[in-house]
């Protein structure tokens, strides 16, 4: 009887605490990783850090003098030498570390064996990237931080800057206009495509910033944010008007640049390398961002006069995916599937689109019209994504880098709210006024009945 009194004190304490542990793992992974994993992955990495490279391949042998030294003073076997480990840094979803390399190693050989050091710290992913010459960044993410997504504090939000979803590596994942203008954005039905347009949208209500709709799903994702909008159209026949007044605006302010740099009048617009960013800020014109939503509905035709405003309005895209950035005009092409298939031009306006975001997609061929022209192995990792993880894509650019994104969760109703509390922002474009969304006035509410219901004076 003693035995079992002990063992259940001893055990009912350790069994609560494992218990309570593996709950907070699966339900509050970021409290277990503060509590357990963090020092847990510390230890591991302080006494395991040679060892692992050494194991990894990522010694170098020692120095004449550093062997001398050893020889000389003490009678340890000399070992070979790891990169010089920097301070530990915790972070509320991994570590970070620096390294630096040493002669003769470069990125590519940590990159080589981040799998490696995953699996010895116990972590769950690890990703490198350089800081400068000779040193790396070691970015340790203690558990996979894109199941729910919790966007950072400090995301790097800013003039046409929206943190709009969280990367794998815990960083935020920032759409910058002014480094990349153009996007291309893909997925499916129920694929998370609508939840990244609402971050957009609602991150650049809050700016600056003229927003211009083109919605040929007869307005539904887009008309709820119209109290922010400074033009929308509904079908093709509407899209038709409205992409031509764009186009005279971006020629009225390449006349602006060219008036305020003494520009020949006549100079083609083209040859302008300039920009409304070198324009003095009283003069500078707001920035306009063209959401295009079911990209497709614009090319489909369906007779020989269709065919020919198809075709108008498909060049009218590819001239402000061309000219429009030094004008300070960016497009945000949505869409199902974008291809040769659609019709004339869509290679050619595809290619102009530098940024990609591919959610999950119905097909192979979807991806690669994504990305398969500028990271053909991240065709591999789109096809991968669920559908139980809405939300989820990869991310990409020309340049050849990509990574998992997972956009956080915002209903249409607080979008739709943030839009009309930010709708005295919207700016003063003539050009585009008579495109300008009806508001519908919010009816009064009618007017409550007396608290006392008031009784005739009788005499």
């Amino acid at each position: 009887m003693a035995d079992l009194s002990a063992l259940l004190e001893v055990g009912g304490p350790l069994a609560a605490l494992g218990g309570g542990a593996a709950w907070a793992r699966a339900r509050h992974p970021a409290v277990y990783w503060s509590a357990v994993g963090l020092p847990v992955s510390t230890a591991r990495l302080l006494t395991s850090y040679g060892s692992v490279m050494e194991a990894c391949g990522l010694t170098v042998p020692p120095s004449r003098l550093r062997v001398l030294a050893v020889k000389a003073t003490t009678r340890r076997e000399v070992r070979p030498v790891p990169p010089r480990r920097g301070l530990l840094r915790p972070t509320s979803t991994g570590l970070r570390l620096r390294l630096r390399l040493a002669p003769g190693q470069e990125p590519a050989d940590v990159a080589a064996s981040a799998e490696r050091l995953r699996h010895a710290w116990g972590v769950h992913a690890v990703y490198v990237s350089t800081v400068r010459p000779g040193v790396v960044e070691l970015r340790l993410v203690g558990f996979d931080v894109l199941r729910r997504v919790r966007m950072p504090r400090t995301a790097g939000a800013g003039l046409l800057k929206v943190p709009v979803a969280l990367r794998e590596d815990a960083t935020a994942f920032v759409r910058d206009y002014r480094t990349v203008p153009h996007q291309l954005t893909l997925g499916a039905t129920l694929s998370g495509k609508s939840m990244y347009l609402r971050h957009l949208i609602t991150g650049l209500a809050r700016q600056p910033v003229a927003l211009v709709g083109i919605d040929c799903k007869r307005g539904v994702e887009l008309a709820p944010f119209a109290p922010r909008l400074s033009a929308l159209a509904t079908d093709p026949e509407q899209a038709a008007e409205l992409l031509p007044a764009l186009i005279r605006l971006m020629e009225d302010r390449y006349d602006l640049i060219k008036k305020r740099q003494g520009i020949a009048p006549d100079t083609p617009a083209e040859e302008i390398t300039s920009d409304v960013w070198g324009l003095p800020e009283s003069e500078r014109p707001v920035p306009v961002v063209l959401f295009v939503d079911e990209v497709a509905e614009l090319f489909l035709v369906a007779s020989r006069k269709d065919e020919e405003r198809r075709d108008e309005m498909v060049t009218q895209l590819i001239r402000l995916a061309q000219l429009g950035r030094a004008a300070g005009i960016y497009l945000e092409v949505c869409g199902q599937r974008f291809g040769a298939e659609l019709g004339k031009g869509a290679t050619m306006l595809r290619a102009q689109l530098t940024g990609r975001v591919c959610h999950r997609v119905n097909d192979e061929a979807s991806a690669k019209m994504a990305l398969g022209d500028i990271a053909p192995e991240a065709v591999a990792a789109a096809c991968a994504i669920a559908p139980e993880r809405p939300g989820l894509a990869v991310a990409g650019d020309t340049s050849g880098g990509w990574s998992r994104i997972r956009t956080p969760y915002l209903s249409l109703g607080e979008a739709a709210g943030i839009c009309r509390e930010s709708a005295d922002l919207v700016p003063e474009l003539p050009a585009l006024e008579r495109f300008r969304p009806a508001v519908p006035v919010p009816s009064p509410a009618p007017a409550s009945a007396p608290a006392v219901k008031p009784h005739p004076v009788t005499g």
